[in-house]
């Protein structure tokens, strides 16, 4: 017994340790739209499990190329994540990552894969009504890297009603024209045929337009001068995506577009998303909190 009272106060620090933990909640969605199973992982604040009545924000976590819906835990970003919320520099929400394979998160150009459709329609319906989610514009944001920020900064500025804030790292922006585009389908790079496979063979100019991020924000200029926006790229991105992360930063300067914009040291790389994500949840972190 005395052993026992000996370690009951470290018992009861480990007990209070593991309440105090996020946890990733892991499943799988039957989507009727793609007729297809798609993984997706939601990370979890640590007090939702016992506010039963609180009610959070999400931020949609879009995976790069190659990436899956637990890239962002694998990566070392659920502790990165975890030590933000223990220094008290983000706030408490939800963030949510699906599985999206090599889709760019558009609908294909043959209409096989709907994915847009998919998200929109079917993904973020079943989300926030499963999870105690705020449904407002002002508590849902998007983030992503790569094929991801891409993907982020197309649905925000396609549809900027839906959300509050944008962000992106090292997005897939491109800034070569279809015809420019076409040449390396035809050539047969990796990069070239997993476009064609999305955007056509040979691209397809109109959907290619409409998909453009650089376009919508054109398009949308107005409607989206009521995003958050954040971005940044590095320096020596292996596939030049500083050239477009640069012209989106530029068009914006000129239709006087709010927005954040860095371009840091380093590559296309694990390493360098992983620099600048602490960033990034701040950005999220701060806008969830001034539109309480």
């Amino acid at each position: 017994m005395r052993r026992l009272r000996r370690c009951f106060p470290f018992l009861l620090f480990l007990a209070i340790s593991a309440s105090a933990q996020s946890r990733i909640d892991c499943n799988i969605l039957t989507s009727r739209i793609l007729d297809d199973k798609v993984h997706y992982c939601v990370l979890l604040p640590s007090g939702y499990d016992s506010a039963h009545a609180k009610r959070y924000p999400v931020l949609y976590f879009l995976h790069g190329l190659n990436g899956d819906e637990q890239t962002l835990f694998k990566s070392g970003g659920w502790n990165l994540i975890e030590d933000l919320r223990q220094q008290h520099k983000i706030d408490d929400f939800l963030i949510v990552t699906p599985e999206a394979r090599a889709s760019f998160y558009v609908n294909s150009a043959d209409g096989k894969v709907r994915y847009s459709d998919f998200f929109l329609q079917e993904f973020i319906p079943y989300i926030e009504g499963k999870y105690r989610i705020r449904r407002e514009r002002k508590a849902r944001a998007i983030t992503g890297i790569s094929m991801g920020g891409y993907g982020a900064l197309r649905f925000a500025f396609a549809y900027p009603k839906m959300f509050s804030a944008v962000s992106a790292q090292s997005a897939a922006l491109m800034t070569e024209s279809p015809q420019e585009i076409n040449a390396a389908v035809r050539a047969g790079t990796p990069l070239g045929k997993l476009l064609g496979s999305v955007f056509g063979n040979p691209i397809n100019i109109s959907h290619w337009k409409e998909s453009d991020p650089l376009a919508l924000a054109r398009k949308n200029k107005t409607a989206i001068g009521e995003l958050a926006i954040y971005f940044n790229c590095g320096r020596d991105d292996d596939f030049d995506f500083e050239v477009g992360a640069t012209a989106l930063d530029k068009q914006l300067q000129e239709e006087q577009i709010k927005h954040e914009f860095h371009i840091y040291p380093g590559s296309h790389s694990a390493s360098y998303f992983e620099s600048h994500l602490g960033e990034v949840m701040e950005f999220h972190s701060k806008i969830f909190e001034a539109d309480k």
